[in-house]
C-alpha cells in the first residue's frame, strides 16, 4: 500500500503538555491533583453566558462575516485603544479567529517564505516552533535566564539576527514563566526590529491578568512598530472563555488581506454564538477580569511563599496564571521529578523541557485552581521534597 502520511507532519514531535497528561488519564485515579493546565476555574461570568443564549434564541445561528461580527470586530476597536493605547480599523485590520491558536497559524502561514527564520525566546508555549515550520519557516531560539527575569535582552536578540531573520515572536506575560516585559523592557528590543527591518507577531492572550500594578504595555504601541506587528490575543483567558475558541489578531491592513484570506479558505469563520457573547463581554466585563485577576494574584503569593518557606527557588511570576519554580537542586530532571511526583503523591504538574530544552530543571505549575486544591498540592510537593536525598 502506498505509504499514507506527510513524513513532514510525522517528523513534528507531538505536544509536551500532551503527552505528559497522557499518562494521568491512563491513570484514571480521582485521588491525582492535576496543576497543568492552563484553563480558568471559573465560570464564563453569567451575563456572558446569557448573551449567547440570547443570540440562540432569536436563531443567530447562520455563518458570520470572515472576518467576525462588524459588531465585535468594532468593540474590539473601541477595546484595544482604551486598553492599550492601539488603533486598529475594524474593517480591515481585525479579524477574529478560532482561538488565538488559529491567530498565530494565520501569522506564519501569510508572512513566511520558505526558510525565513523566526526569532523564538524560550521557554515559550509548546505550538510556536510547529507553527513556524508548518508555514515552512525556521525556528531560532534564544534560551531566557532566570537571573534575567526571563526577559528578552537586545543583546541576545541581536546576535540571534541573520539576513534570514523575518519575523520576532513575542509572548508577554509568558507562559509558562509568568514573566512580563514593561515598557522600558520593550524599547530597545524595538529599536533593533526597526533597524533591522523585521516584523513582530506579539501573543498578548494574558495581557489583562498583569499583577505589577502596571498597565500592559504592547510593543505595537512604540512609534515606528505598528506597522511592523501583529498582535494576538483572544477571550479564553480574559473572561474565562476557553471552550467558546474565539480569539483575534489586530494588524496592519496588508497583512490582514492575507490572513484573511487564508481564514476563509480553512475556517470560513468563527463561531457565531461566542462571537455575540464576546461582544458583551468586552462591553460590560471589567468587573469580572478584575475580580478574577485579583483572586490570581492571592493564589500566586499563596504559591511564591509556600515555595520559598520549602527552600526551593521560584521566579517571581508577575503575569499569567503560572509559576516556574526551579528544582534543579533535587538532582532530578524535569522529566523525572514530574514523573516520581505523580507516581507518589498523585500530584500532576508540567516538565519544564515541554516549553524548550532550556526549561530544564524547572517546572511550570498552573494556579488557575481553588485556593484549596492549591494548597493539598503545595503539601504534596512538601511531603515529596523531603523525601529526597
Amino acid at each position: 500500500m502506498r505509504r499514507a502520511l506527510n513524513s513532514f507532519i510525522e517528523s513534528i514531535p507531538s505536544s509536551g503538555i500532551r503527552k505528559f497528561f497522557d499518562i494521568v488519564a491512563e491513570m484514571n485515579d480521582p485521588e491525582v491533583i492535576s496543576l497543568g493546565v492552563g484553563e480558568p476555574d471559573f465560570d464564563t461570568p453569567w451575563h456572558v453566558r446569557e448573551e449567547g443564549i440570547y443570540s440562540l434564541t432569536r436563531g443567530k445561528t447562520f455563518y458570520s462575516p470572515n472576518a467576525g461580527l462588524k459588531e465585535l470586530r468594532d468593540e474590539l476597536s473601541l477595546f484595544l485603544k482604551k486598553k492599550y493605547e492601539l488603533s486598529y480599523d475594524p474593517k480591515d485590520e481585525i479579524i477574529v479567529t478560532v482561538g488565538g491558536s488559529e491567530a498565530i497559524d494565520l501569522c506564519f502561514r501569510a508572512m513566511l517564505d520558505p526558510g525565513d527564520e523566526v526569532i523564538i525566546p524560550e521557554p515559550a508555549f509548546v505550538s510556536y516552533k510547529p507553527c513556524v515550520r508548518l508555514a515552512g519557516g525556521v525556528p531560532v531560539v534564544i534560551d531566557l535566564k532566570n537571573e534575567d527575569d526571563f526577559k528578552l535582552r537586545p543583546e541576545d536578540l541581536e546576535a540571534a539576527i541573520t539576513d534570514k531573520t523575518k519575523i520576532v515572536f513575542l509572548n508577554y506575560p509568558n507562559n509558562p514563566t509568568g514573566a512580563v516585559m514593561e515598557r522600558e523592557d520593550l524599547e530597545p528590543i524595538a529599536e533593533i526590529i526597526k533597524k533591522h527591518d523585521l516584523f513582530v507577531v506579539s501573543d498578548e492572550i494574558y495581557s489583562e491578568l498583569n499583577y505589577t500594578g502596571r498597565r500592559h504595555v504592547s510593543i505595537a504601541s512604540f512609534p515606528g512598530m505598528r506597522e511592523r506587528t501583529v498582535v494576538v490575543s483572544g477571550f479564553s483567558k480574559t473572561f474565562a472563555m476557553t471552550g467558546w475558541r474565539l480569539g483575534y489578531a489586530a494588524a496592519p491592513a496588508e497583512i490582514m488581506k492575507q490572513m484573511l484570506k487564508i481564514h476563509q479558505y480553512a475556517i470560513m469563520c468563527a463561531p457565531t454564538t461566542a462571537q455575540y457573547a464576546a461582544i458583551d463581554a468586552l462591553k460590560n466585563g471589567d468587573g469580572d477580569t478584575a475580580m478574577m485577576r485579583d483572586e490570581y494574584n492571592n493564589r500566586r503569593r499563596y504559591l511564591l511563599k509556600r515555595f520559598r518557606d520549602m527552600g526551593i527557588d521560584c521566579f517571581e511570576a508577575l503575569g499569567a496564571f503560572y509559576v516556574f519554580p526551579d528544582i534543579s537542586r533535587f538532582g532530578l530532571s524535569s522529566d523525572e521529578f514530574a514523573k516520581r511526583l505523580l507516581k507518589e503523591q498523585k500530584l500532576a504538574v508540567v516538565p519544564g523541557t515541554a516549553f524548550g530544552d532550556c526549561g530544564e530543571g524547572h517546572l511550570r505549575i498552573s494556579y488557575a485552581y481553588s485556593l484549596r486544591d492549591l494548597k493539598r498540592a503545595l503539601d504534596r510537593i512538601e511531603a515529596f521534597v523531603k523525601c529526597l536525598p
